[in-house]
């Protein structure tokens, strides 16, 4: 699978070079589009960004709040803007076009990965969330799979079977993976590893608890396997993680969760 593409769009190609030191290092895919190029719109369509930045600095304030009300228009990529001010003013005309995100420069590394972060995550579950959504719900599939991602989180120090998920929707185990794909981008079962590993990251980070004892907390069924599973998602064993990050905390492993496809249980 491709890396995740995040599409920068300005006139400052140092911002863009910043941002895509920050950013790569995260595994992702930098692009930079210069906000005075002709067909703008057309250009962000051929690049089929999964994120687009906007710098809204240099004159370029108009262009680029106009470009943040086509996206809202067509809603199908999230967006954020960077600015250098952040007065009463900027910020009422920008809400306007309710953008995901906002950083004010300069930017911090924390900042900048944080806030890609969560609009990824936040727009990946839109489909879901239905209090942010303008269109009158005429089903209930996305509060069922709602219902799902709630009880994930809330269990995800447990062993979490896909036929106890499929039971909370009341539909067929093969329909219930199938809608939940449909909705999220991957399976119930993807989803509850990568958050699983995600947790598993921190706390090999930040904590110096042992590791078997983070994966058996996390529910895998034994050491060997939560390392197998650590090491296809992270490139890296949990031990080798914990080195690295010991040895330099600015270091960043590359990671594509997208690239890791286990077989469904």
């Amino acid at each position: 699978m491709e890396k995740i593409k995040i599409l920068v769009i300005g006139v400052q190609i140092h911002l863009y070079q910043e941002i895509q030191e920050i950013l790569e290092k995260e595994g992702y895919e930098l692009i930079f589009l210069s906000m005075i190029k002709e067909n703008i719109i057309q250009q962000i369509e051929n690049i089929n960004p999964q994120l687009v930045i906007i710098d809204i600095d240099d004159d370029q304030f108009k262009n680029g709040i106009l470009l943040g009300q086509h996206l809202l228009n067509e809603d199908v990529i999230p967006f954020m803007y960077l600015s250098s001010q952040a007065d009463n003013l900027i910020i009422e005309q920008i809400k306007r076009t309710r953008p995901y995100g906002f950083l004010v420069k300069p930017l911090r590394d924390l900042d900048v990965k944080a806030s890609v972060k969560l609009i990824l995550y936040n727009y990946s579950h839109k489909n879901i969330d239905l209090l942010k959504s303008d269109k009158k719900v005429i089903e209930d599939v996305p509060f069922r799979i709602r219902h799902v991602i709630n009880y994930i989180n809330e269990n995800i120090y447990e062993k979490i079977d896909i036929d106890e998920l499929a039971n909370l929707t009341k539909w067929k185990k093969h329909h219930f993976i199938r809608i939940f794909s449909s909705i999220i981008g991957i399976t119930p079962y993807q989803y509850i590893l990568i958050n699983k590993i995600e947790i598993a990251k921190a706390l090999i980070e930040e904590t110096n608890q042992p590791i078997n004892e983070i994966a058996y907390d996390l529910g895998f069924v034994n050491y060997s396997n939560f390392g197998h599973v650590f090491k296809k998602m992270c490139f890296t064993s949990p031990e080798n993680y914990r080195k690295t990050k010991k040895s330099n905390p600015s270091i960043h492993l590359v990671q594509d969760n997208e690239q890791f496809t286990p077989n469904e249980k």
